[in-house]
């Protein structure tokens, strides 16, 4: 039956012979006047049908399992006979069919509507997908290719976007390796820059002052101009990073020693005694307490008259990158936020028996502080401090790194990693700077700091903490990199660490991994002491061979394939000073280290959801390397989303281990691009034999691995002359673990010369794989966060339109 059909006889008529008892409103008049009474009137109009309807209309029970769309569309009552003729319907059984089929069109309209705006959103989603994944397949199509650019002498160059990228400024890093300074001078002047001179051998520092300081673009036409400049190898200009500090009842036992310290007998990582402490106490007794060595803070400044640190403090040791300066002194404002690096420092090397506040670990080392991180971090930034006075400086402590939010894959960039590949080639002397690193905050957010470049480098002293019960902290993160653990705090009932304050004060709330590494800082200055001559890997194998796992309680503990227990925790345990500087007296220098890399063939492994893979690669001729340091294993990994990735490596003596653990927070479409995750759990092992990669995939999206190899870094003989012979097991068979052994592997292996340093330990083997093609990384992420972005916009939007809509077809419904 049609709608007019449903409308009574009065309403059909004209206006002129409508009966006289039926009341209608005259609308006459012109102006405001004549559109407030239309507006009176139609609300009156309105209220009128909606108790005409309430009257009227019969109960409509409702299916809850419809949708809303179908209950409103199915609210037409049955009025009268099915031909409208019924004489005994009432005018307002009338009205109220006539309302209920005005909605039943209305509703079957917006239906339409809405679905029409889901299809849209759907569409467009589909093709915003397609396009974000052919713009990063296209990038990461030449992984295995050479980049646009190379670092001089050998090294790839990274593309300057990374994860965790911020702003550009206006700060480049030049390479002019001929002409000496001269040259450098006269480029900058011709191209409009300031030189603020040399980062490393052959790389300065230029600076334009008409570029912004902070923009989000690149200074392309000032990038290009450096580029066509025949003397100029490479340039860079530098973006700001992202770097996070890494911060956060009293026992009666009898002082071995007494200090006038009023801090003292609060310290209790150093006085505890009964194998509770670090065992700093003994090494103090024996004269040791790190005279002669020279420790550098890299942090937020350092109050360097503070009465505590000024006897020790060493400006040869400092300089402010931030301010371009010799002054580190850090920058004051109400809330105090620079005063992580005076406590790190006051925890290695406060001053003794003075009468103020606490007792430094090295009290009588030289310490010095370099401001870097207050301001734009950048590549250069992090170099110059890396580099800084490697000749003068022995340990540099570092209590930063990549955000610890969970979800972040990040680590030094070029110039920084040229630094670190520099300081222990040529620092102190050939025998190597020593980089002591904060293993990271990340707990609560189950971040792995395998995730970290910095921490997870062979080049750094990856330090972990402890609680005062030996427990695992909160903010304490699992990986496989850290080597070993110091103390510092735990849940609210325990005690934190004491150092100097801002301010000329003191505190007893200093925490997180931040107040673990310059105690490892401390301890590595005493045994430098002992032993003068000691190399960066020398101090790596003593701290391997002294830790003490016994007090720590962590359920991961486990024997590797020589028998030392190390856990994913605490790694091989809490350092023990007075045993590393015994052992250091007697110590003689490790053979030189060999490096040999194992190239798993080209693969497209899918990974299902919930499912695992795992792959075997044979390792048969590394006969230069025959006792294990460090193990790498590069994975180039696609997943729609990266936080569901668990990796586990088997040596062919039975260690297992962990290399990265799920990640919740971590929505990454990026995956890992040449990634290195690093393992010092095999510490002593033999090489040879199947090694076994499991992959995870915990999540509901697919996952493929398209690339992986094996960096194995040791040495031909034994590290000490009294070390036992190694061997690995002959492998593993294929029906047992249901993999594929990958026999027609790549075999290369090479002594570390000076000339092979270059081209063994290329850029991206110090960990500046970042997601490398960087590019890719970026493309991904803006394309998961803009995707998350018009999806949910397109989502308000069909709300707004539906609401809007609804309204005004509300409003503009004719009366009756």
């Amino acid at each position: 039956m049609k709608f007019e059909d449903q409308m009574t006889p009065q309403c059909r008529q004209h206006p002129s012979q409508r009966p006289s008892d039926v009341r209608w409103t005259d609308f006459g008049g012109t102006g405001q006047n004549s559109r407030n009474l239309r507006r009176t009137a139609r609300k009156s109009a309105k209220l009128e049908r909606r108790q005409q309807s309430s009257q009227a209309a019969p109960e409509v029970s409702e299916d809850p399992t419809t949708s809303p769309f179908q209950s409103c569309c199915s609210r037409v009552p049955a009025i009268g006979s099915a031909d409208g003729s019924d004489s005994a319907s009432s005018d307002a059984s009338a009205s109220a069919s006539w309302t209920f089929r005005w909605q039943n069109r209305q509703c079957h309209r917006h239906r339409w509507v809405a679905v029409l705006y889901i299809v849209a959103v759907v569409l467009v989603g589909a093709i915003s997908e397609v396009h974000c994944d052919a713009a990063l397949s296209s990038r990461s199509s030449g992984d295995g290719g050479s980049s646009s650019g190379t670092v001089a002498d050998g090294g790839h160059l990274l593309e300057d976007h990374y994860e965790g990228g911020g702003h550009y400024t206006h700060h480049w890093a030049v390479h002019i390796p001929e002409g000496g300074s001269e040259q450098v001078e006269r480029v900058a002047e011709e191209h409009g820059f300031i030189n603020h001179g040399k980062i490393l051998d052959g790389y300065y520092h230029f600076e334009h002052r008409h570029v912004q300081r902070r923009s989000v673009n690149p200074a392309a036409p000032h990038q290009r101009r450096l580029d066509e400049d025949d003397r100029i190898h490479w340039s860079q200009q530098q973006r700001a990073k992202r770097r996070a500090k890494r911060d956060f009842r009293p026992l009666k036992s009898p002082y071995l020693i007494q200090l006038n310290d009023p801090k003292w007998p609060e310290m209790w990582y150093l006085n505890r005694g009964n194998g509770l402490d670090m065992n700093v106490i003994p090494a103090w007794k024996e004269g040791v307490t790190g005279k002669g060595v020279v420790v550098t803070i890299l942090d937020d400044g350092l109050e360097s008259d503070h009465p505590d640190l000024e006897h020790n403090y060493d400006p040869g040791a400092s300089y402010d990158v931030n301010g371009n300066d010799g002054d580190p002194m850090p920058h004051y404002d109400l809330t105090d936020s620079n005063r992580h690096g005076t406590r790190c420092a006051g925890e290695v090397a406060a001053t003794a028996n003075n009468s103020k506040c606490a007792v430094g670990i090295a009290y009588g080392a030289r310490v010095g502080g370099v401001r870097m991180l207050d301001g734009d971090v950048t590549d250069v930034v992090e170099a110059k401090s890396l580099g800084l006075h490697s000749q003068h400086i022995d340990i540099y402590s570092a209590s930063w790194g990549p955000d610890d939010d969970g979800k972040t894959v990040d680590g030094p960039g070029d110039m920084a990693t040229r630094a670190f590949i520099e300081g222990v080639r040529k620092g102190r002397g050939g025998k190597g700077s020593i980089f002591i690193w904060a293993s990271g905050n990340g707990g609560r957010e189950h971040d792995n700091c395998n995730c970290d470049g910095y921490t997870n480098s062979i080049w750094t002293l990856s330090i972990s903490s402890a609680s005062q019960e030996g427990l695992v902290p909160w903010f304490s993160e699992m990986c496989s990199s850290t080597l070993a653990t110091t103390y510092s705090s735990g849940n609210t009932n325990e005690k934190q660490v004491i150092t100097t304050d801002l301010h000329h004060s003191c505190t007893s709330s200093h925490t997180g991994t931040s107040a673990s590494a310059p105690l490892a800082a401390g301890i590595a200055a005493l045994v430098l002491e002992a032993n003068r001559n000691l190399t960066w890997r020398d101090l790596q194998h003593i701290v391997v061979r002294t830790a003490k796992p016994g007090n720590l309680k962590d359920p991961s503990w486990a024997k590797n394939g020589v028998g030392r227990r190390v856990s994913h925790s605490f790694g091989y345990g809490l350092m023990d000073a007075a045993a590393m500087v015994r052992l250091a007296r007697t110590w003689k220098t490790v053979p030189d280290q060999q490096i040999c890399e194992i190239n798993a063939p080209h693969l497209d492994k899918q990974i299902p959801p919930r499912t695992k893979v795992t792959l075997q690669l044979l390792v048969e001729h590394c006969m230069g390397v025959n006792y294990l340091e460090h193990v790498q294993a590069k994975i180039t990994l696609t997943s729609q989303r990266r936080g569901d990735i668990q990796i586990f490596l088997t040596s062919p003596s039975g260690t297992r281990v962990t290399l990265l653990t799920p990640r919740s927070h971590d929505l990454s479409r990026s995956g890992f691009n040449q990634w290195p995750f690093m393992s010092v759990h095999t510490w002593g092992e033999a090489p040879h034999g199947v090694w076994l990669l499991e992959i995870h995939n915990e999540g509901r999206l697919l996952a493929q691995i398209t690339q992986w190899n094996l960096i194995f870094y040791g040495t031909e003989t034994p590290a000490q002359p009294d070390d036992p012979a190694r061997v690995g097991k002959p492998g593993f068979s294929d029906s047992n673990f249901g993999g594929e052994i990958e026999h027609n592997s790549l075999e290369f292996e090479s002594g570390v010369s000076s000339d092979q340093w270059r081209n063994m330990q290329q850029i991206g083997e110090s960990h500046v794989d970042v997601q490398r093609t960087a590019s890719s990384d970026v493309t991904s992420l803006a394309c998961a966060r803009y995707d998350r972005a018009r999806c949910l916009g397109a989502c308000l939007l069909v709300l707004l339109l539906l609401h809007f809509q609804l309204r005004q077809q509300l409003i503009s419904r004719p009366s009756r």
